[in-house]
């Protein structure tokens, strides 16, 4: 391992101070709530993940036992959460936001995006791609992950690659006719046409310079969101981008106000199933068809978005 340069060093450093000037800014709008930022990081993490106990909560954030212990009880006295006994571990209890405490949570959630909405109004659309790019780096290089892929928002030219990525893809693995192209460039064509920034979204993932995955987040109606399109390459299998896709479309689901979310796939697309199964999906039905020249099964999936 080389020794890093007193440079560099520096330059860490440097942005260090930097960044957590930045965080300050931020803070002062969730001090409107009257919640320091390790409280409003507690409740941050109870709401986007089940099944926490204080000692996880320790971990997750580098808190003393003590300190979280004090926070958790003012949290109780507030009714902002609940324990339970684990069914994993008799000895420790799991923390659950309640009513209440989804409440709040949905208060700090929204003062938190509006902060950061302000912060990056100041910067062109295209710095803000960039600036967005260059914490996923940071993010995954001090995490440790080896993959160096990115997600971002589609970019000109983007579109043309996804349609045909998706029919060589069914040509090339389930032997499916060209008349699959012709519903793939018209959902995409229609996302073009008819985008909704507010409550539709589509993700890009990119690795290397290439484009290596794909997803798309559209408005079914007003309660369901609808997702289409999960596409990962065959170059990049294994990097855990098919999952960070799909959580990627629930989280912009639940903040554009979606109950539920639902998606189309056929019964011979196995891997995709078990992403949708293990992110919460459960099948409502299915029905034979004969489509794009094979007998297949067609299935829609749907999930509570009030789930966490």
């Amino acid at each position: 391992m080389t020794s890093p340069s007193i440079d560099r060093i520096e330059a860490v450093r440097h942005f260090n101070r930097f960044y957590t000037q930045q965080i300050g800014v931020l803070q002062e709008h969730l001090n409107q709530a009257d919640f320091s930022l390790t409280e409003s990081r507690i409740l941050f993490e109870l709401g986007a993940r089940t099944a926490l106990t204080s000692a996880d909560l320790c971990q997750l954030l580098g808190l003393n036992a003590g300190y979280l212990s004090r926070i958790v009880n003012g949290f109780e006295k507030k009714n902002l959460i609940e324990k339970t006994r684990s069914t994993s571990d008799a000895r420790a209890s799991e923390l659950k936001l309640t009513d209440s405490g989804r409440a709040v949570l949905g208060q700090l959630e929204q003062a938190s995006r509006e902060a950061v909405s302000v912060m990056l109004q100041r910067l062109p659309e295209t710095q803000q791609e960039q600036l967005v790019q260059g914490m996923t780096q940071v993010q995954n290089l001090l995490s440790g992950r080896t993959t160096s892929y990115l997600l971002r928002d589609p970019q000109a030219g983007d579109m043309g690659i996804v349609v045909q990525q998706q029919a060589s893809l069914y040509t090339r693995e389930y032997d499916w006719n060209s008349e699959f192209e012709a519903p793939v460039a018209e959902i995409v064509a229609k996302f073009l046409r008819e985008f909704d920034r507010t409550c539709e979204r589509c993700w890009i993932a990119e690795k290397d310079g290439k484009v290596v995955g794909s997803i798309f987040v559209v408005r079914h109606d007003e309660k369901t969101a609808k997702l289409r399109m999960l596409y990962v390459d065959a170059s990049a299998r294994g990097l855990g981008i098919g999952n960070r896709l799909i959580e990627e479309c629930i989280a912009f689901a639940r903040q554009a106000g979606y109950e539920k979310m639902m998606l189309w796939t056929t019964s011979i697309l196995s891997d995709a199933r078990r992403l949708y199964q293990k992110a919460g999906f459960q099948l409502i039905e299915e029905e034979p068809m004969h489509s794009f020249g094979k007998d297949l099964v067609s299935q829609t999936w749907m999930r509570d978005l009030s789930e966490r």
